[in-house]
């Protein structure tokens, strides 16, 4: 067995590993690089041996450049779960619309030719992997499947069973436990190669029992001051997370109606309404809410705005008012999407808070501005931060120090080898020491 690291290797973005056993060759992931990663998105290593791609979840740092490994011949099946094969079109949308700026009608051309090649798999179902070398499962055939991740909506690990019957895992991204949307992901049995990412590898994040308390005393503060809440945020996991809290608030503290919630991303509703969709996988606090005649992510105090121009008029109205309101938009490192115009608007005015609820990658606005710098540039223009910036880390989709811990030591084999992935240098060195000491072979 072989892994090759295309990408998201000592990197957060661009996730592409390559599998190779006997004569099967699969690729897992091929996303793209962004922040100060950002390259181009051609696919710059040979494709024509490779017999599938497995996806782990629909995010863009892993799924980003599936239209040009298609472009460069790759006619092969891609498998992922049920509901990330309904984001990945989305997804793909919208970021060809961004990156390419091409037409509706090329788009789904190229979003048609994708969609053709998946197949959606259910949790925990093994299936052989394709090989070219032969139409039917041999000896030496891989075999895959995929386990809940936690971390978006149809987030999964990989399992890969090789001819030996070892299990090669690769995480994706792991979740962090006990939030209220989704399950925890659970360790899989037996992973005698564990590829893990490390995002939070040497940090853990806030609580996530405090984060809605933290939350409510921002409101609060922005309804005795005035002003705004900006609140940027992925597509996919985080604002509906932030719905789901916001509703609880709702509930639980009486806010003030009159304070509305926005969601301004044509994305992110049709991502709400996958996520409505999809209730099965939700967690049991979450089924909860539904059984009380709630509805956690579609609320009568959450407005959505859907067209440009009535984008443009909120973002005028909130500058000249300072009115309080809560807004979510994308993207979620201030990189485009409509939460630029809001920033470039509101970080002047002092009533203005702005919460950082994800991770924020070297070299993006948000980084920026989560550092505390007085100045960010915006569309070529100078932009003086005057509003009050938070950083909360209890909304991270990301597992923490103390979660990948968990899922580590809740295998109950000892893995033979744990290669660490998908983080920075710095971080994958501290986290690899800490597992070394508690006696894991470790290659970061």
């Amino acid at each position: 067995m072989e892994v090759i690291h295309h990408g998201g290797k000592n990197t957060i973005t661009g996730s592409c590993h390559e599998l190779r056993a006997g004569r099967q060759s699969i690729l897992i992931d091929c996303g793209t690089f962004q922040g100060e990663e950002a390259r181009a998105l051609d696919i710059d290593f040979p494709t024509s041996l490779i017999d599938a791609l497995l996806l782990t979840h629909s995010h863009i740092d892993h799924i980003g450049r599936i239209p040009w490994l298609i472009a460069d011949g790759f006619n092969q099946p891609i498998y992922c779960s049920k509901a990330t094969a309904e984001l990945v079109p989305l997804m793909l949308e919208d970021g060809l619309k961004i990156q390419l700026g091409l037409s509706s009608r090329e788009i789904h051309r190229i979003l048609k030719s994708i969609t053709k090649l998946i197949h959606a798999k259910s949790y925990g179902e093994w299936f052989a992997l394709p090989s070219k070398f032969s139409e039917q499962p041999q000896s030496d055939t891989l075999f895959a499947r995929f386990q809940p991740a936690g971390h978006i909506l149809g987030s999964a690990y990989i399992e890969i069973r090789l001819p030996n019957q070892e299990i090669v895992v690769f995480s994706g991204d792991l979740g962090p436990r006990n939030t209220p949307l989704l399950p925890d992901p659970q360790s899989p049995e037996r992973a005698d190669y564990l590829y893990i990412e490390s995002t939070y590898g040497n940090s853990d994040h806030e609580d996530i029992k405090t984060r809605s308390s933290r939350l409510l005393s921002i409101i609060n503060r922005s309804l005795a001051d005035g002003g705004t809440i900006l609140i940027p945020a992925f597509s996919i996991g985080r604002t509906q997370e932030l719905l789901f809290d916001i509703e609880q608030l709702i509930h639980t503290h009486q806010l003030d109606v009159k304070i509305p919630i926005i969601l301004d991303s044509p994305m992110a509703i049709r991502v709400t309404e996958s996520y409505q969709r999809f209730k099965q996988l939700w967690s049991e606090e979450a089924k909860a809410r539904l059984n009380m005649k709630r509805h956690p992510l579609a609320f009568d105090q959450c407005i959505t705005i859907e067209d440009h121009r009535s984008h443009l008029k909120l973002v005028n109205r909130l500058k000249s008012t300072g009115e309080p309101a809560i807004v979510v938009a994308a993207s979620g490192m201030c990189q485009g999407g409509r939460i630029m115009d809001y920033l470039k608007a509101l970080l002047p005015d002092e009533r203005t808070d702005v919460i950082i609820a994800g991770y924020q990658a070297e070299g993006t606005i948000g980084r920026d501005i989560q550092s505390g710098a007085s100045i960010v540039d915006i569309d070529t223009e100078e932009v003086t931060i005057n509003a009050h910036i938070h950083t909360m880390s209890g909304y991270s989709a990301h597992a923490d120090r103390s979660d990948l811990l968990n899922f580590i030591d809740g295998i109950t084999t000892k893995p033979n080898a744990i290669h660490l992935i998908h983080g920075e240098p710095r971080t994958q060195t501290l986290f690899a020491e800490t597992l070394r000491e508690k006696g894991y072979t470790v290659t970061e």
